[in-house]
């Protein structure tokens, strides 16, 4: 029967039993203002009708105290009935305990009340949640708990229920008691794993004996039920900041991980992937909610089986391992560093494998292209590139200044010396030459025997200026090659023939799978090799188009070409550039 109906039915009896005691108070008056006028008439009532009349009004009364003593009864029953929902809610500790405590209230009718709690670290009772206290109360906090009886409760583990506590002589001592007038106290321990977790009080200074044994033994049977949920809520608040504390733990590992620049895949001990951040996502191309309980070899398909042994070896000897990753995937060869490490649990036993992979491919294709770049670009201009994975090395046309220098007489010279001293002459030489041209930012394309061919706004060294530091560095070679004829046997002196020719060329990388060169191809080195064909030993030679360029910084007298070639007759005057001292820094000197 719901709460409503039961109240329904209380009132419906309660009316009749009310009207049944008016009934009986108007027969009684009736009768007592009609027995003279009936004894006249010589009719007598019996003697007893009055008093049995009485009697049943008394019983209605009686009946009517008792049906309201029951019903109370009920309520309070029910009230803790409904605390079984209490017991498996999930509600903050807070909400529970004013539960507890207007529940409390409410089985009682107490004046006020209050619930203390064993603080779970400290051990010591601490005053949590009231009701029916004053604002001035309520300031005072535990200075009006009535101390002496939350410990006995709470040390005893036993209920206390007291009629008159002001002459209760076990509390005769208790300064809170007396000084708060207490007189009816009621305090039932809170009992949860056969610990006491706290005390439930009430209290009441009006009236004394307002707590009986029915109130003690509904208090005692709720305190057991409130003990359950207060502790339950205390284990859900737990549980939840563990999780908080585990969730905000994943999102800093999610982001200590995706903050990683490397790739980390973690593994089982059955070799399955627990995690992979988005560096290793990056590597491996699976997403870490894909990858994730696959087998490695699923997710790393195309690595070799040194990979899989090293692991494995790893997970045997529970030590770390770091080793060089090199497989082809899809044409192309790719390069890791690995590091994989055992992942022990606090027990120390071995949980899986941690590897830490870096992708060292780009790398390593830059090192190759820096290694080649090198064998054919100035050291100091190779360290100016920003980045040689933005060098476009595709095929292109380009103006630009190329040059051809030739040792004269180089054939002739050979043919008396040993060949390891040829070799030793020809590359100082060489060497001069070379010292020269990266002086002035160009690049030696080739070396042709004791030939060099050298270029200038190439795509690897773009400049404005490049047909004056063609002329320039042709310039520097000759003013080197005197040096060394200050200091080489005089059997060893020998001389350059130089040209110089600007115009169009498609420039790009040649070769095949093994072997690959940067080099020009065109008008640009044709013309400059034939340039330096028509050049006497110590001369340079360069075209009308470069003369045009370099006019207003350079000395230079036209003069017919020497040896006419098919195909070149355009080039029928050229020019012949006057040198520059070492001790002329811009001026020229004719030679």
């Amino acid at each position: 029967m719901s709460e409503a109906a039961s109240a329904s039915g209380f009132g419906a009896i309660q009316t009749q039993l009310t009207g049944l005691k008016t009934r009986a108070d108007e027969v009684k008056t009736l009768l007592e203002q009609q027995q003279e006028l009936l004894r006249r008439r010589g009719i007598s009532l019996p003697a007893s009708a009055i008093d049995r009349l009485w009697t049943v009004r008394s019983s209605v009364d009686k009946l009517s105290f008792a049906l309201v003593d029951t019903h109370m009864q009920l309520q309070q029953l029910r009230r803790l009935a409904d605390t079984t929902a209490l017991v498996n809610s999930a509600q903050e500790t807070d909400a529970v305990l004013n539960e507890v405590m207007e529940t409390v209230i409410q089985l009682t009718q107490a004046e006020r009340g209050y619930i203390v709690l064993r603080n779970r670290e400290t051990g010591q009772l601490e005053f949590t949640v009231a009701r029916g206290l004053s604002a001035e109360e309520t300031a005072a906090g535990g200075r009006i708990v009535s101390w002496s009886v939350i410990n006995k409760v709470a040390d005893s583990g036993e209920p206390l229920l007291t009629v008159d506590a002001g002459a209760d002589e076990q509390f005769s001592h208790s300064e809170s008691i007396a000084g708060f007038s207490l007189l009816s106290i009621l305090a039932v321990p809170l009992i949860a794993r056969d610990e006491v977790i706290g005390v439930a009080y009430c209290d009441n200074r009006i009236m004394a004996g307002l707590f009986k044994e029915n109130e003690l033994g509904l208090l005692t049977s709720f305190g057991q039920q409130a003990a359950v949920a207060i502790e339950n809520a205390r284990l859900f608040e737990d549980i939840r900041a563990q999780l908080a504390l585990i969730e905000e733990m994943q999102v800093r590992l999610s982001n200590i991980f995706a903050s990683i620049g490397s790739g980390v895949i973690t593994v089982n001990g059955e070799n399955c992937v627990l995690v992979c951040n988005e560096a290793a996502e990056d590597i491996t191309g699976t997403t870490n909610a894909k990858a994730c309980g696959m087998p490695l070899n699923a997710v790393l398909p195309h690595v070799t089986e040194n990979f899989y042994d090293s692991v494995e070896r790893v997970r045997q000897e529970r030590m770390q391992q770091i080793w060089a990753e090199r497989f082809e995937h899809q044409g192309r060869q790719r390069y890791w560093q690995v590091v994989a490490s055992p992942l022990r649990g606090d027990d120390q036993v071995n949980h899986g494998v941690a590897l830490v992979i870096d992708d060292l491919t780009e790398r390593k294709e830059q090192e190759e292209q820096r290694r080649l770049l090198g064998t054919f670009v100035p050291e100091a201009l190779l360290e100016n590139i920003g980045s040689i994975s933005e060098l476009d090395t595709s095929p292109a046309e380009r103006t630009i200044s190329a040059m051809f220098a030739d040792v004269d007489g180089f054939t002739a010279f050979s043919e008396y010396l040993q060949p390891e001293d040829l070799m030793r002459v020809i590359n100082r030489y060489l060497g001069a030459a070379s010292a020269a041209i990266n002086e002035h930012d160009g690049i030696v394309d080739q070396y042709l025997g004791d030939a060099i061919k050298a270029l200038w706004n190439s795509q690897l060294n773009q400049q404005d200026d490049h047909a004056t530091r063609a002329v320039r560095a042709a310039q520097a070679i000759l003013q080197e090659v005197e040096a060394l004829h200050e200091v080489v046997d005089k059997d060893h002196a020998l001389d350059f023939c130089i040209g110089i020719h600007t115009g169009h060329s498609v420039l790009g990388m040649v070769g095949g799978a093994n072997r690959i060169e940067f080099a020009a191809l065109g008008e640009a080195p044709d013309v400059g090799k034939f340039l330096q064909e028509n050049a006497e030993p110590g001369e340079i030679i360069i075209s009308a188009e470069t003369y045009e360029l370099v006019k207003d910084q350079v000395q230079a007298v036209p003069m017919a070409i020497r040896k006419p070639k098919a195909g070149f007759e355009r080039f029928d005057t050229v020019y012949r550039v006057l040198l520059r001292s070492a001790s002329d820094n811009g001026g020229n000197c004719a030679r």
